[in-house]
């Protein structure tokens, strides 16, 4: 199954101001994070950011919350989105979540494992998710994929979105995302 831009939706879970730096790489997952919200941004992708407990955590890193100003940002005390929530209509009448974010293990996992209990199709952005261990993040990721979600990269992630080199911003998006160094 490809991803379908009129059925998706972008979730990004818990890259805090106050967690990021436990994670094994974190300037990494910054800047990753932050190619993959103004990717999807440009392309006008449906965005939400979960917050785990942002009074003691943090808020979502500002330059993350810029590179998508529209994204509606959710706040949270359970590990996954779906037990609290938190998940607007928006999000739960799309057919396929695209999810990254922190811990993959644990925020992450959890909220895909109750994303795919719901029935969606659930696409989990490798390269832009991160634990405090690369041990803690494989073994997420492989749960989640045992469970049915799809790991995906963020390069994945656009191609399926614009779906042909005929897309209107194809040009635009492959000279400012896809040529050249990418974090």
């Amino acid at each position: 199954m490809l991803i379908d831009p009129r059925q998706a939706t972008l979730l990004v879970v818990d890259i805090q101001e106050k967690l990021i730096g436990a994670m094994s790489d974190p300037q990494g997952t910054r800047a990753r994070a932050r190619w993959l919200l103004a990717a999807t941004a440009e392309l006008e992708l449906p965005t939400v950011i979960s917050e785990q407990y942002p009074k003691g955590l943090g808020p979502t890193l500002p330059e993350l919350l810029a590179a998508s100003p529209r994204a509606e940002v959710v706040e949270k005390l359970h590990f996954s989105c779906v037990a609290a929530d938190c998940l607007p209509s928006s999000l739960l009448q799309r057919q396929q979540v695209i999810v990254c974010g922190m811990e993959t293990h644990v925020c992450v996992l959890q909220t895909v494992l109750g994303l795919l209990g719901l029935g969606k199709q659930v696409f989990v952005v490798e390269d832009a998710c991160d634990s405090r261990t690369p041990a803690s993040k494989a073994a997420g990721l492989a749960r989640m994929r045992d469970a049915g979600a799809q790991v995906v990269t963020r390069e994945m992630v656009l191609f399926e979105l614009m779906q042909s080199a005929s897309h209107p911003l194809f040009r635009q998006i492959s000279k400012t995302y896809l040529v050249g160094d990418q974090p």
